[in-house]
């Protein structure tokens, strides 16, 4: 079975600094680098994906009136108010700057309906639209996925559950891995999620 590196969201935005700056998020950089040398010169595919927002995106607070980080609903599915982040080709949106986009072999985007968040890599978050990742990793045959990124509790996790629903081997690359831990606890908790479905943290 063929294998792909999987890079989710080390953009600007979710980067010290950003609006919606992760805690040490600049440390998976070097991390998802290395794995994508060894992936590249294995002859092995990198794959990156990219939060891509409307500018008027409905979780963003500022769309909603609501404050950041507070809980409400977004056409009938819950919602985290965020602050906004990840606007189509803004600077925000734009890959780490220290991320070597030579080594990528494909980009894929997310979260372009203005009425639905998408934290996965395959689906919005109410499973009603795929993105086009599944169809072009199975085109190529490629059935394992080792998965790191931004951010652990949310955008990493929640890929890496529709990646084990849709039949894939997983791997998580812990180090490579950084989260928004609104309670702090949370990205043990969706570390243990992963595991509890089948994915391999490494």
């Amino acid at each position: 079975m063929k294998r792909a590196l999987i890079i989710i969201d080390i953009q600007n935005d979710f980067c010290p600094g950003g609006p919606m700056a992760v805690r040490e998020g600049d440390q998976t950089v070097a991390v998802a680098n290395r794995y994508a040398r060894e992936f590249r010169d294995r002859g092995e595919c990198v794959v990156a994906l990219q939060d891509w927002h409307p500018a008027d995106h409905g979780s963003f607070a500022s769309v909603s009136g609501e404050p950041v980080y507070t809980l409400g609903e977004l056409n009938g599915l819950a919602q985290i108010w965020w602050p906004d982040h990840g606007v189509e080709n803004s600077v925000g949106a734009d890959f780490h700057p220290e991320l070597d986009r030579t080594l990528i072999d494909a980009v894929f985007h997310k979260g372009g309906d203005a009425d639905v968040d998408s934290y996965s890599a395959f689906f919005d978050n109410g499973h009603r639209r795929k993105t086009e990742l599944d169809s072009w990793l199975r085109e190529r045959g490629i059935g394992d996925l080792v998965m790191l990124g931004l951010a652990t509790d949310y955008c990493v996790k929640y890929s890496v559950l529709d990646a084990l629903e849709l039949g894939y081997n997983v791997e998580v690359v812990k180090e490579g891995c950084r989260g928004v831990n609104l309670n702090p606890d949370d990205s043990d908790i969706a570390i243990e999620q992963m595991q509890a479905q089948g994915a391999v943290i490494i």
